[in-house]
């Protein structure tokens, strides 16, 4: 059944938290996704399985949250992911981020390392706002998000969906690969050759720039930016179980 946790900040966010032994896994979604996607479900049953703890939750305007997802920025996103932390998971985590679930996971690395294990990144987008869409966008594009607030951009999933001015000019505020990034925990970054979102070059550059004991970077053949298919997903528990048996 799903719960709700009124943050500080007035948003009403959406979860389900499962008690169980061990670090809590902490699964972090994407851009415009929700908890009820299939890696969200899946690690959730195996950790059940496992008699695991584990927490999934909708950001803000995502999913079965408050908000409208055009009001939301990456630090509205960041805080509901602490604020879902801090108040449902206590104790060491390890935190799965998918697409901009990596981008927040790194953040909340930045903010409370002491409390990781360690942090598996999927596809892992960090600072797409800007190397992504603005990097992207033409002039002409970027003089329609400046002047409108908004723009509308295609979809390889279902119709266009807007990126606004908010978002382009709070992810600035919240960039990673800019400034020194300690991780001092195990990383392992997962990335599918035939994703068509996020490009090789975007975990090769988080590798060279972090700072990390233990960081390192699968790729999978074949594999698509949902990297959800079944050899995936038990790609995603058996590194989880890795990086736990080096804690």
């Amino acid at each position: 059944m799903t719960d709700y946790l009124d943050t500080a900040s007035g948003r009403r966010i959406a979860y389900n938290f499962s008690a169980g032994q061990g670090p809590a896994i902490v699964f972090l979604g994407g851009f415009m996704s929700d908890m009820d996607g299939t890696k969200a479900i899946a690690l959730e049953d195996w950790a059940r399985a496992q008699g695991r703890s584990f927490l999934r939750f909708d950001y803000s305007g995502h999913g079965q949250s408050s908000g409208a997802f055009e009001d939301g920025c990456i630090g509205h996103w960041f805080e509901d992911a602490r604020a879902a932390i801090e108040e449902l998971a206590t104790g060491k985590l390890m935190l799965v981020g998918s697409s901009m679930g990596g981008w927040i996971s790194l953040l909340l690395a930045r903010a409370i390392p002491q409390r990781l294990v360690g942090l598996v990144g999927i596809a892992a987008a960090p600072d797409f706002t800007e190397d992504g869409y603005w990097a992207g966008f033409s002039d002409d594009e970027r003089a329609e998000l400046m002047s409108k607030g908004r723009i509308m951009v295609p979809s390889d999933y279902d119709a266009p969906y807007p990126v606004t001015r908010g978002l382009i000019e709070d992810g600035r505020h919240h960039l990673v690969l800019r400034e020194p990034l300690d991780l001092p925990f195990p990383v392992r970054l997962l990335q599918g050759t035939a994703d068509s979102s996020v490009g090789a070059d975007r975990p090769l550059r988080l590798i060279d720039h972090a700072t990390c004991p233990d960081m390192r970077l699968t790729f999978v053949k074949g594999a698509d930016h949902s990297f959800s298919t079944p050899e995936c997903l038990a790609l995603i528990t058996s590194t989880i179980q890795e990086i736990e048996a080096l804690s």
